[in-house]
This record gives structure tokens, sequence and C-alpha cells, in this order.
């Protein structure tokens, strides 16, 4: 299946991942070819093990394909050298987990910061432009709090914004309301949309509900798209004369 955007961010080109399982080998990912615009908001959508999060991954150059390749912002990511894929994934890429990843002896404030230190942002800059980005995720009150002293729902969008520090061209997003109530979900998935009118956002998940917030549905399953739908806000913005 393929799906041409004009202005592509992501392209998969015959993406295949697998892996082997005692004599067995499994497909994860089977011949997926693909293509995601500048901007907007996609949600991958199917059951667990469908082969969705190992489609993140890969794109995201957390992961290798077995055949194929991953191109994001012009670099074919499956192709670069150890140290130039540590820098894309530092520059291009902002990742959002299930299970947050904070690290548990630091701020909100620090664990925002902490990325933009390995980009060689100056103190001073990068501690400006957390507290920017916690207060305009309504987390003001909760700069100096450490994981521990946030709910689920903080937590994420402190990870929301660490994962946006680095002003990424892509955010990736993994099962991100997998762990919160369905009113945390509904505020992370907003807060999602969001920013995917700054950058590309690629959400992995099981919830259609959540997922109908997305400009763009994709469902896999078997490690196969299945079909790849525009949601009706999408829809209606595309059927308007000069819009694609």
């Amino acid at each position: 299946m393929t799906e041409i955007t004009a202005t592509p961010a992501v392209r998969l080109l015959g993406l295949s991942k697998s892996y082997r399982k005692g004599r067995e080998v499994v497909d994860a990912v089977s011949d997926v070819t693909l293509e995601v615009g500048e901007r907007g908001m996609v949600a991958i959508v199917g059951p667990s093990g469908s082969g969705k999060s190992t489609l993140l991954h890969v794109i995201g150059g957390m992961d290798k394909p077995t055949r194929g390749d991953v191109i994001v912002a012009g670099q074919t990511v499956n192709r670069l050298s150890q140290a130039d894929l540590t820098r894309f994934r530092r520059q291009t890429v902002g990742f959002v987990f299930q299970t947050f990843n904070l690290i548990p002896n630091l701020t909100a404030l620090e664990n925002v910061a902490l990325p933009m230190e390995f980009n060689d942002v100056p103190k001073a800059a990068r501690l400006a432009r957390a507290k920017a980005l916690l207060e305009r995720f309504q987390l003001g009150p909760r700069l100096n709090h450490r994981p521990r002293e946030l709910s689920g729902g903080e937590m994420q969008r402190v990870a929301i914004a660490r994962a946006v520090a680095n002003e990424p061209r892509l955010v990736l997003a993994d099962e991100p309301t997998g762990n919160l109530d369905s009113h945390s979900g509904q505020i992370v998935y907003e807060l999602l949309r969001e920013i995917s009118r700054e950058r590309t956002v690629i959400v992995v998940t099981h919830a259609e509900d959540l997922a109908g917030l997305a400009d763009r549905i994709i469902h896999i399953r078997d490690g196969r798209l299945t079909d790849t739908l525009l949601t009706p806000r999408l829809q209606r913005l595309s059927e308007k004369p000069g819009r694609v």
C-alpha cells in the first residue's frame, strides 16, 4: 500500500523487519511503503502484536530494518553510521514512551532541559526553554517537582516537553496514554495535536477513539498496512479547491 503526500517528512520504501525466534523467522513488519507529510498528526492503530511499535522504532532509528529504506527529513536512516545515527536521534526525532522514562532524581525542569545539554545549548538558554515549555503545557507550578511527586498525566506532559525540547521535525509517541486514565489520556492527545501544528507527530495506539483526534489513521495488522484513512477534519480540508 502506498500513500503519497506533497512534502514527505517520512518515506518508507519496501520496509520489512524480521526477528528470529528459535528456528522460526517472525515478520514483525512486512513490505511497508508509506509517505507522511510535514506537520500534522498520524495515528498508527492495531492490536497487540500487529507490528505498530516495531514500525515506530524503525522510523526513529532505534531498530534497523531487515529490508527496505527509512528516509526521514531527507536522511536514509538505516544507512547512517553509528555517530550520525546518534546525532539524528538527538536532533531530528523526539520520543514519547508509555512508561514516561523520566529520570527519577531530576526535577521536571531538569528532565526537560537535559536533551538540550547533549546538543550543547548553554545552560541559561536550556533552562529558559524548559521553563517556557512546561508553562505552555500547564505545568508551571510543577517545575521543581520530581517524577514521584507528579501524576501520570503530568509525567507524560513533562515527557512530551522533553521530546520537543530540541525542536525536532518528528515526534514519535508509543502508546502515550497506555498508563493513563481516560481524562488524562484525552489531555495528552490534545497536547500532541497542538504540537503537530509545528512538526510531524506519529502516534502508535490501540485506542480508536483517541486516534480519531489525528489527521490521518493508518491501520496495521500482522505487520502489513491494511488501510490508511483521512479523519473527517482532514477530509473536509482535502476536498476544498487547491488542497491536497
